[in-house]
């Protein structure tokens, strides 16, 4: 329905008078639209573009261009990113800044990951790391956390949080970890499940002691997914599997509580799916194979019926208001 018609329902019935009726329709025929958020995809997919037609130059004339200045062009630009960012700045503070330039945080973006490219071409072209690749993913990492932190940027602490996983051998994605990661070695399995608790542990104390506390949401989400995933390769694959089930639904009940607090459906899902599977795993391995083909059926069904309901029903649990 219309505005016209909703309005011309509720004069009818004498919910609002004609008078009002007006005054609501003008106001919504006048007010502004907002376009704040496509401004801001188009601004990142500029820096994607950006990035990548550089990378793709640089390859396509690398013969003519030379080394050096390449090098040279790509210094240059992260520099200039990084001082108008620097100049730009607004005072530190462990609560949640907002800088009247709304082009610092894309110049900054922009700067961190030229400091990747530059990085990345020294070590493929002058091996300036050698065969030390941890420190080569650690620098960027510690630059990433500085820069998140001073200049209050989630994006590059995402990239930072990345890099940490990275420098332990892990891939922070959830798919590029089952598709990429050998998680049959224990060492990787704990190494993960570990990683990603204490991301968890420290968004926490994020929250309770006010250190950047709207950071949180970025260390649950990444830390979780890589916790999560790494107890279920630990349960599927490694012994003792309680340990692995225990840590699990621990991090799912946190996860749905969390999501009670924030008003979070994405932190209920996380909990709730990676539980069921938790649950599901551990009622097959404790039944046997004989008698799990035929209880699959009922428990599918049961357990499917109570989790839609529940979902059904996730905003009188998160307590949002219809």
């Amino acid at each position: 329905m219309t505005t016209t018609e909703v309005l011309n329902a509720l004069t009818s019935k004498g919910i609002i008078s004609n008078k009002q009726a007006d005054t609501i329709h003008s106001f919504e025929a006048d007010k502004a639209f907002s376009i704040h958020w496509e401004l801001r995809s188009i601004l990142y997919l500029g820096i994607l573009l950006f990035t990548s037609g550089l990378g793709i130059l640089i390859y396509e004339n690398i013969d003519t261009i030379g080394h050096q200045a390449i090098i040279a062009l790509i210094a240059i630009l992260m520099v200039i990113c990084f001082w108008y960012t620097y100049k730009h700045r607004v005072p530190f503070s462990l609560d949640e800044v907002h800088n009247p330039n709304k082009f610092v945080s894309y110049t900054l973006l922009i700067g961190c990951m030229l400091f990747l490219a530059l990085e990345g071409y020294l070590q493929f072209q002058y091996t300036l790391f050698g065969t030390k690749y941890g420190a080569a993913v650690l620098l960027p990492t510690l630059l990433f956390f500085v820069t998140a932190y001073r200049f209050d940027h989630t994006g590059v602490l995402s990239m930072a949080i990345t890099g940490l996983a990275s420098w332990l051998g892990l891939t922070i994605a959830p798919l590029s970890v089952i598709a990429k990661s050998d998680f049959t070695d224990g060492r990787l399995v704990w190494s993960a499940t570990l990683l990603g608790v204490l991301l968890v542990a420290f968004a926490w104390i994020s929250n309770l002691k006010s250190w950047k506390a709207h950071f949180a949401n970025t260390y649950l989400l990444l830390g979780g997914n890589l916790a999560f995933i790494a107890t279920l390769a630990g349960a599927f694959t490694m012994e003792p599997l309680f340990v692995f089930f225990l840590f699990g639904i621990t991090l799912a009940v946190f996860f749905i509580l969390s999501a009670r607090r924030v008003h979070s459906l994405l932190f209920l899902l996380m909990g709730i799916v990676y539980g069921y599977v938790h649950v599901t795993y551990l009622l097959a391995k404790l039944v046997g194979n004989e008698l799990v083909f035929g209880l699959a059926t009922v428990y599918f069904t049961f357990s499917s019926i109570g989790v839609i309901l529940f979902l059904l029903n996730y905003k009188k649990f998160l307590g949002i208001k219809r």
